[in-house]
């Protein structure tokens, strides 16, 4: 039951952070350091994003040369239960999801989305 309290304490001091913050932005009170501070953050965050999708990448087609079919193909076929139950289809399905997303993620955090 603790962990739920801190959790919850935990949530709602971010999106107090996230409120403090919007409210500065809307006043026009957030200083050239602070966007220098976002915006570093943020590449810092992206950078690592992108290594991460590299890795899931390169995993992903690790299981596309193996059964020839694309990631998107399978998954499609996993959800709809054609593929079975094979720990390496529960593998392959687990690193799609993650793939799609870490490229969520990014493009989040680089303002594609």
């Amino acid at each position: 039951m603790q962990a739920a309290g801190l959790e919850t304490k935990q949530t709602m001091s971010r999106r107090s952070r996230l409120e403090q913050l919007i409210r500065l932005y809307e006043t026009g009170q957030a200083s050239d350091y602070l966007e220098r501070v976002l915006d570093k953050a943020f590449a810092q965050e992206a950078a690592e994003e992108e290594e991460l999708i590299k890795q899931l990448r390169s995993d992903l087609d690790d299981f596309e040369t193996q059964y020839e079919m694309d990631s998107s193909t399978f998954y499609k076929q996993f959800r709809a239960g054609e593929m079975g139950d094979a720990m390496d289809f529960m593998e392959w399905a687990s690193l799609y999801d993650m793939y799609q997303r870490a490229n969520e993620r990014l493009d989040l955090l680089t303002g594609r989305s």
